[in-house]
C-alpha cells in the first residue's frame, strides 16, 4: 500500500469502505491512461474527483463501473475482491455510472430507455412499471422537469437528456444501489436543475448512498464533496478532506497557475463598429439581439429557453433566409452536443480540425496533407490537445480533448462570426482560461463571438448579455450591468406578449 493510500485509509477509518481500487493501471496501445491508482470510497461519502482532461478520471470510472477491464491492479467491493469484473457484476453489486457522453437511445422513448437499463422490467405491464419508475424519480430529483415518459429521447434537449440519464441511474428495482458515479453531471444543466441534482445527492448521502462526483466546476466540488481526490497524468497526486481545499488550492494541485478569468481592462468601446448580426427571439418582443464586429455576446437564462435555437437560426442565416435574422459574414459553430453535432467519429484528430479549412488547403482539387498536419500541430500546441499522435482517431481522446478539437476547428477557420453552444462542457479549468484568452484576443482582432453558456462566471468575458425565457429575449445587459441576480430575475420574468 502506498503512502497516499494509507492517508486515504486513515481519512475514512470512521466509516465502512465499500470500494477499494489498488494499483489500478490501464493502457490503450502506447497510451498509458492510468499508472497504479489507489482509491477508496466509504459508505455515504461524496467523493469529489478532479483533474485536467486526460488525467484518467473517466478511464478509472469506466473500470469501476465494469465497462472496461484494468490492465493491472484489483477492484474490491465490500470485502470481496472481484474476479472477471464486468458491467453486469457492477450492476448486481449496486454500482451505477452516469457518463459524460450520454448513452440513451435517441429512437426510443424515455420509458423504453429505462427498460434497457433494468433487466427486471419484463413481462406483462413492464411499460407501465417503467413509466411509473422513471416519472417518480424525475419528479423526486428535478421538480418541474417537464419531461414525459412517452417523449422520444431524440426530441429532447441535451439538458433534458442529461436529466433522464441521471434519473435512470437512481432507479432501483431488483438490484441494490450503493454507489452512483456522476461524470460531469451538470455539464448540460442550468443552475436551477444543477442545484436540484446536487441537493438530491446530499440527501441520498445522508441515507448511506455513496457518490463519486467528477466536475470541472470546482465550486460544485468544494461546496458538496466530503473528500477530494486530485488526479494528474494517470495518477492520484493528492487526497484530503474538503476542508483542506478551496478553488485556488485545487487549481494548484491540478497543476495550473491560477489566473482570474475576468479581463483586466474596462468595457471596450465598440459603438463605432458595424453591426454584423441582428435577430429577434423566436417569439418576438421589444428586445432584439445585436452583435457588432469584434464583440463577445453572451446568451444566458435557464437551459432550453431558446438560446440554442437562436444560435442555429443565426448559423443557417449564413446560407439561407431566416425570418427575423440578418447576418453578415462567414460563420463557424462550436456545438454543445459534440457526439451528435460536433465530431466526425471515423476521422482523425487533425482531420476533425481541418474540415472547416479544407478549401484553403486544396491544391489542384487535392487536400495538402502537409498543410493539414501543420494546422493540426499548431492547434495541438496552442490549445493543449493531449494525444501522442494527431493522426489518431478522435475517439481516442477524452471528452474534454474532443471539445478542444471543436474549438480548434472553429478558431482555425476563416469565420468572421463564431457561434458557441455552451462549449465548455467537460473542459478543465486550465483549458477554459486559455480559451478565454484566445477568444478575447480574436475579438480584439475583429472576430465576433455569440456565446451561450450555463456557467455564470463565463459571462464576465462578454461585452453584452441577452437573457432568454420561452424563446424571447427578456433583458439586454451591458457588461457593467451583469450580475447573477439580474440574470436570474430576468430568467423568471413573465412572457411579454
Amino acid at each position: 500500500m502506498t503512502v497516499l493510500a494509507d492517508a486515504q485509509q486513515a481519512a475514512m477509518s470512521s466509516s465502512a469502505v465499500i470500494i477499494r481500487l489498488a494499483q489500478v493501471g490501464k493502457s490503450f496501445g502506447s497510451v498509458r491512461a492510468l499508472a497504479g491508482v489507489d482509491l477508496m470510497v466509504s459508505t455515504g461519502e461524496v467523493l469529489g474527483l478532479v483533474g485536467h482532461n486526460g488525467a484518467g478520471k473517466s478511464t478509472l470510472m469506466r473500470i469501476l463501473s465494469g465497462t472496461i477491464a484494468a490492465s493491472q491492479g484489483s477492484v474490491t467491493v465490500g470485502s470481496a475482491e472481484q474476479r472477471d469484473y464486468s458491467i453486469n457484476a457492477a450492476q448486481r453489486l449496486g454500482i451505477r455510472c452516469v457518463f459524460q457522453e450520454l448513452s440513451l437511445c435517441p429512437n426510443l422513448t424515455v420509458a423504453e430507455n429505462t427498460r434497457i437499463a433494468d433487466g427486471s422490467l419484463t413481462g406483462f405491464g413492464w411499460l407501465r412499471r417503467a413509466t411509473r419508475l422513471i416519472t417518480s424519480k424525475l419528479d423526486e430529483i428535478f421538480p418541474g422537469h417537464g419531461i414525459s415518459a412517452q417523449d422520444l429521447v431524440g426530441d429532447l434537449a441535451i439538458g433534458q437528456r442529461q436529466m433522464v440519464e441521471i434519473a435512470r441511474a437512481y432507479c432501483v428495482t431488483r438490484d441494490p444501489l450503493h454507489l452512483i458515479i456522476l461524470d460531469e453531471p451538470t455539464s448540460s444543466l442550468d443552475p436551477q436543475t444543477s442545484g436540484q441534482l446536487l441537493a438530491h445527492m446530499r440527501r441520498t448521502a445522508a441515507t448511506g448512498l455513496s457518490t463519486i462526483l467528477i466536475s470541472h466546476m470546482l465550486g460544485e466540488i468544494v461546496d458538496n464533496a466530503d473528500r477530494i481526490v486530485v488526479m494528474r497524468d494517470g495518477t492520484v497526486v493528492r487526497s484530503d478532506d474538503v476542508a483542506a481545499f478551496n478553488r485556488e488550492t485545487l487549481v494548484l494541485a491540478m497543476g495550473n497557475t491560477h489566473r482570474d478569468n475576468r479581463p483586466a481592462t474596462a468595457a471596450r468601446v465598440l459603438q463605432d463598429r458595424p453591426t454584423v448580426v441582428e435577430a429577434t427571439g423566436r417569439k418576438a418582443g421589444p428586445i432584439s439581439l445585436a452583435a457588432r464586429k469584434g464583440e463577445i455576446i453572451g446568451l444566458a437564462g435557464l437551459a432550453g429557453h431558446g438560446q440554442t435555437r437562436m444560435l442555429l437560426r443565426i448559423f443557417r442565416a449564413a446560407t439561407s433566409r431566416q425570418p427575423g435574422v440578418r447576418a453578415e459574414g462567414r460563420m463557424a459553430l462550436v456545438a454543445g452536443d459534440r457526439q451528435t453535432d460536433g465530431i466526425f467519429p471515423l476521422w482523425s484528430i487533425t482531420e476533425n480540425i481541418a474540415v472547416r479549412s479544407m478549401r484553403a488547403m486544396t491544391r489542384y482539387s487535392l487536400i495538402s496533407r502537409g498543410e493539414e498536419d501543420a494546422l493540426g500541430a499548431q492547434w495541438r500546441q496552442r490549445i493543449g490537445i493531449r494525444t501522442p499522435d494527431m493522426r489518431d482517431n478522435i475517439l481516442t481522446l477524452s471528452g474534454g480533448n474532443q471539445q478542444k478539437t471543436l474549438f480548434a476547428r472553429a478558431l482555425a477557420s476563416d469565420a468572421d462570426i463564431v457561434l458557441m453552444d455552451d462549449p465548455m462542457r467537460g473542459v478543465d479549468i486550465g483549458t477554459k482560461l486559455d480559451v478565454y484568452d484566445i477568444i478575447r484576443k480574436e475579438a480584439e482582432n475583429g472576430r465576433t463571438f455569440i456565446w451561450y453558456t450555463t456557467e455564470f462566471e463565463e459571462l464576465d468575458n462578454c461585452d453584452r448579455v441577452y437573457v432568454f425565457r420561452n424563446d424571447m429575449i427578456t433583458a439586454a445587459l451591458e457588461r457593467d450591468e451583469v450580475s447573477e441576480e439580474r440574470v436570474i430575475s430576468s430568467s423568471f420574468e413573465e412572457d411579454m406578449a
